[in-house]
């Protein structure tokens, strides 16, 4: 049966979204030197945050959120390819860092590497919650008839 989605508010999830943007910002700003470690895992990390927004606002099923997101991350990286093909410019400097001015295979390898983090971060808090549950009910204690 599927599930469908739905729309719900999850403070959890805005709190990692908003610690993930936060180091997306730091990387963007403070990393701008940082080479490969900013654009290589800056894109890595930005899947996990599509993610982590999805997830603040959709109720549903981890694999079509995290595909969701990593179908954003391939949206971008395709609108980088036909706006380098169309010999198109962003003229806003922001934009430009935010959205990448340039396509690569690499940023490609790096959504996917990013989608598969959300799946195994998942996976393994899924784990942690079902260790939690008790496995079997305690009897009820018994109350005492007066």
């Amino acid at each position: 049966m599927i599930r469908a989605m739905r729309w719900r508010f999850d403070p959890l999830s805005l709190a990692w979204a908003v610690a993930l943007f936060i180091l997306l910002a730091l990387l963007a700003t403070v990393g701008a030197r940082w080479g490969w470690l900013r654009s290589f895992f800056g894109d890595v990390l930005a899947v996990v945050w599509v993610y982590f927004v999805f997830k603040t606002f959709v109720a549903a099923r981890v694999l079509p959120l995290a595909l969701a997101a990593l179908g954003v991350g391939y949206a971008v990286e395709l609108g980088q390819f036909i706006a380098s093909a169309l010999h198109l410019h962003i003229p806003n400097r922001a934009l430009r860092i935010v959205l990448g001015s340039t396509a690569d295979w690499w940023d490609v390898v790096a959504y996917t590497i990013g989608f598969a983090a959300v799946l195994a971060l998942e996976a393994v808090r899924a784990r942690g919650v079902r260790a939690a549950r008790p496995t079997t009910s305690a009897p009820r204690p018994s109350t005492p008839v007066r």
